[in-house]
């Protein structure tokens, strides 16, 4: 809902549209007000557009056709089908198929190697308690406070 008590200030421009600053305590939050860092982002390649493989694009991000085909079949999608397919900066493919009805699984491998990666951290952690070895206990959880600072950096490029 739009309330004229939000806004600062609004300016009507020449070509009709309406631009509105919102008052400061309005205004959305962003990872820059939390002091959060994130990764950059590239533009998407599109590499496929209207079941058409795009060769230039495809090589820009250093893929091939075989590659293409692999990721379609792990889609289940026949590049037939595909309106648009893009490769995003972490080189994964996202498709729009021309059947809605089709459903396409979205990327999952970031979510997946973080999830790799905690587990690995927290099984370090389960080894340094279960260890009678003070010297072991130690090797554990040295590599297990390493393995959350790679977490801690990782964290901004392995979001969804």
């Amino acid at each position: 809902m739009f309330k004229t008590a939000d806004v600062e200030f609004a300016v009507l421009e020449p070509n009709g549209d309406l631009s509105v600053l919102l008052k400061k305590e309005n205004q959305p939050l962003t990872p820059k007000d939390m002091n959060i860092k994130v990764a950059y982002e590239k533009v998407p390649q599109t590499v496929i557009m209207d079941g058409k493989i795009l060769d230039n694009p495809l090589s820009e991000v250093n893929k091939n056709r075989q590659w293409l085909e692999v990721e379609l079949e792990k889609l289940g999608v026949t590049l037939q089908n595909v309106f648009i397919g893009q490769v995003d900066t972490y080189g994964q493919l996202t498709v729009d198929v021309y059947d809605d009805k089709l459903k396409v699984p979205s990327p999952q491998q970031k979510p997946l190697l973080m999830s790799m990666i905690k587990k690995s951290q927290a099984d370090l952690q389960s080894f340094a308690l279960q260890t009678n070895s003070k010297k072991d206990q130690n090797m554990y959880m040295k590599n297990s406070k390493k393995l959350q600072e790679a977490i801690d950096l990782l964290t901004p490029y392995l979001k969804n």
